[in-house]
């Protein structure tokens, strides 16, 4: 399974607007749209998971940088919870620097 960021969307793009994207280019297993807690409203990314490596790999070529309801998308292979939770960790020690 193949988990692939999809960054830069605008606010009106929904879960299905992207499982019809990614279609294009083989099976989609899920799609989640981070949303704000409390108000639900779009944080302008999401996570698509696709069971083919080389399917998502397609994608991924193919629709980073191409337009989507108006914006130029962001679209890479995810990075693992561990790498993000690093890199997270950095940057909030950074913030608390006195």
């Amino acid at each position: 399974m193949t988990q692939i960021f999809v960054g830069n969307l605008t606010y009106s793009v929904s879960e299905t607007d992207l499982t019809r994207a990614f279609e294009n280019y083989g099976r989609v297993s899920s799609v989640r749209l981070m949303t704000e807690p409390g108000t639900g409203r779009s944080r302008g990314f999401a996570f698509v998971s696709m069971p083919r490596f080389e399917d998502a790999d397609e994608a991924i070529h193919r629709l980073n940088g191409t337009s989507l309801s108006g914006r130029n998308i962001v679209v890479n292979q995810a990075q693992s919870e561990s790498r993000t939770e690093g890199a997270r960790s950095r940057f909030d020690a950074l913030l608390h620097l006195d």
